[in-house]
């Protein structure tokens, strides 16, 4: 089959075909190989849930293996929260904690010619 002849649309029409073709190969193969198992484990006069260990025998081929389940789980201390250092000038309520991006407000505060100092959230709240 010459797929370069076929328009856009003919081409996503095949794919869909293909698609659907080999979920249903697939499902058929897995039946199969349920049915072929289950007969083997009988020959050797076992049920294949006695043989696999689960309860469920549709759900006997595991899937691929988690990495979850590879490693246990490391245990990672939770970060102290961070100490507030500064305090907004006019609500007490909002603060920074020195780390990371300066907040408007200081950015707005330094550009006044005051010190940061002022700011400090052990200090005295100062006036604007």
């Amino acid at each position: 089959m010459d797929i370069s002849s076929l328009s856009l649309t003919e081409l996503r029409r095949l794919q869909s075909k293909v698609e659907t073709e080999i979920r249903r190969r697939s499902d058929s193969a897995k039946k199969d190989l349920l049915k072929r198992m289950q007969k083997l484990a009988a020959e050797h006069g076992m049920s294949l849930t006695e043989v696999i260990g689960q309860e469920n025998p549709e759900k006997a081929a595991p899937a691929a293996p988690k990495k979850a389940a590879a490693k246990p789980a490391k245990k990672v201390a939770a970060k102290p929260a961070s100490v507030i250092k500064f305090r907004h000038p006019e609500n007490a309520a909002i603060g920074w904690t020195g780390h990371g991006r300066k907040p408007q407000w200081v950015i707005d505060w330094l550009a006044q010619g005051k010190p940061l100092d002022e700011l400090r959230a052990d200090a005295p709240v100062a006036a604007a």
